[in-house]
């Protein structure tokens, strides 16, 4: 007998009906309601901080907006169940010789079903299984990022695309080291620091209370600050990689706070917390070709967009090699692919290193473009980037941009309703979310392309096995089998 509260009056339990496809979904457009009330309402001042999120729930506004999120996801469930309608009537000539053709469209309506069908058999059935949807989706964004930008009227959605381009960097090397290797790197973002501070170090005398004897054009400090934050990322990786899991985070979370500190706090060196500013803008200066970035933000966005295509490609035909795989056997199993013969503490150390080159670049370019402090380089923003990569999806190049443009966007349109402290309790609902509605981030990774059938094989034929008679073995028993044999 049920207990009485256990079920609905249907007798499905409360549980199940929660954690059905409908129920997440109706939380989720319920969340994203609650978010555009928040994106949209008026904002808060110094001395109420939370007025404003009170005027964005006020009874009307709050009616309207659970009715809007309603409304979405009526509107995605009868666009399920219509796809699934037109799926199951859309096989063969049956999308045109079933349903429609009784309509008095037959004549017409079944080529038109059976042209679609063999369409959706082929190129589209080809597309869906990946052969064409990364490069297009790649493509596509791209076309976007070179496009939109030039568009955007004011300084400040100019430097936020500036901004989304180098957190996209910072996020495309931390996924090496997380996403590929599964290794926790709560400090990485002390490779930024040191990649900036290195360029200040290199190429101008006079921001840095220490520096270089000689200086060098802001562009060759690219290679200068890779090979040196990959140096410190071999540097700390090779006593603590030995550690797993949470150590391993524990001690990259002291490293992280340790370089930040050392940059508060050495004046003489870095500057202490007045930070590091007049450095020379970005340029190019060889026989016949000349070129400064200047202080606009859009020459320096589309750098980042050439540095971000550039590791993209690398890092996809890396992902394709021994390394690459060295790497995913590394997060699936580190003992099992020591015992396979993986060399599993160099390629950790490589994931740091690459890792920390690449933000190391991230550095270059935030050096040469703006001011920046030791706060630029706090806790904070090191989990901004480990968010990124959650919520973009670890393992996905394509998951981890897409999820710097989603968080830095929500963050830009939430600046004058929320304080920017504020903004990180935004960012860790966001997260909770995703690890209980998809888990697998935004744009999860493609697994590997399953091998073509062979084909339905014929059973091998049962060998022929003596029978011998039921009974105690013994010598009569061979002779037996071998008479009834004959």
């Amino acid at each position: 007998m049920a207990r009485p509260g256990a079920a609905r009056p249907g007798g499905v339990p409360w549980p199940v009906v929660a954690r059905s496809p409908a129920a997440r979904r109706l939380g989720a457009c319920l969340f994203l309601a609650v978010i555009a009330a928040v994106v949209t309402g008026p904002s808060g001042d110094a001395d109420r901080p939370l007025a404003g999120i009170e005027g964005s729930f006020t009874p009307a506004r709050a009616a309207g907006f659970a009715a809007g999120g309603l409304a979405l996801w009526a509107l995605s469930i009868g666009a399920d169940r219509l796809t699934t309608r037109l799926r199951s009537a859309g096989h063969g000539a049956a999308l045109g010789g079933g349903r429609l053709a009784a309509l008095g469209g037959g004549a017409w309506v079944t080529p038109a079903g059976a042209a679609w069908a063999s369409f959706r058999r082929g190129r589209w059935a080809a597309f869906r299984r990946g052969r064409w949807s990364a490069p297009a989706g790649n493509l596509a964004l791209l076309a976007v990022a070179v496009a939109v930008p030039p568009l955007l009227s004011t300084a400040a959605q100019q430097a936020l695309v500036s901004e989304i381009g180098i957190y996209a960097l910072l996020a495309l090397g931390l996924n090496v080291v997380v996403g590929y290797a599964g290794l926790l790197d709560l400090g990485y973002i002390a490779f930024f620091a040191i990649g900036a501070y290195t360029t200040a170090y290199v190429t101008s005398a006079d921001a840095m209370p220490w520096h270089a004897p000689w200086q060098v054009n802001p562009f060759f400090a690219l290679p200068v600050a890779l090979v040196v934050a990959a140096v410190a990322g071999v540097v700390l990786g090779g006593p603590t990689l030995r550690l797993r899991g949470d150590y391993l985070a524990i001690v990259t979370l002291g490293f992280g706070e340790i370089v930040q500190l050392l940059a508060n706090n050495a004046d003489g060196v870095t500057g202490g917390p007045r930070g590091v500013f007049g450095l020379p803008p970005l340029s190019v200066d060889l026989p016949g070709v000349h070129y400064s970035w200047g202080l606009r933000p859009l020459p320096y966005y589309y750098l980042l967009v050439v540095l971000i295509v550039l590791v993209m490609v690398v890092f996809g035909r890396w992902e394709r090699s021994r390394t690459g795989r060295a790497w995913t056997a590394i997060r699936q199993d580190e003992v099992a692919a020591e015992a396979t013969g993986v060399a599993t503490m160099r390629m950790k150390l490589l994931a740091f290193a690459v890792g920390a080159s690449v933000s190391g670049f991230a550095g270059v370019v935030l050096a040469t473009k703006q001011f920046f402090n030791p706060q630029t380089f706090g806790l904070q923003s090191s989990l901004l980037v480990l968010t990124i990569v959650i919520f973009g999806g670890m393992g996905s190049r394509l998951g981890v941009v897409l999820g710097a443009l989603v968080l830095q966007g929500t963050a830009f349109l939430l600046r004058d309703t929320v304080p920017p402290a504020d903004r990180y309790i935004y960012f860790g609902a966001v997260v909770i979310l995703m690890m209980i509605f998809r888990p697998q981030g935004l744009l999860p990774p493609r697994g590997p392309r399953a091998p073509a059938s062979p084909g339905p094989a014929a059973a091998p034929e049962r060998p022929a096995v003596p029978t011998e008679r039921a009974g105690a073995p013994g010598p009569a028993g061979p002779a037996a089998s071998t008479e009834a044999a004959r």
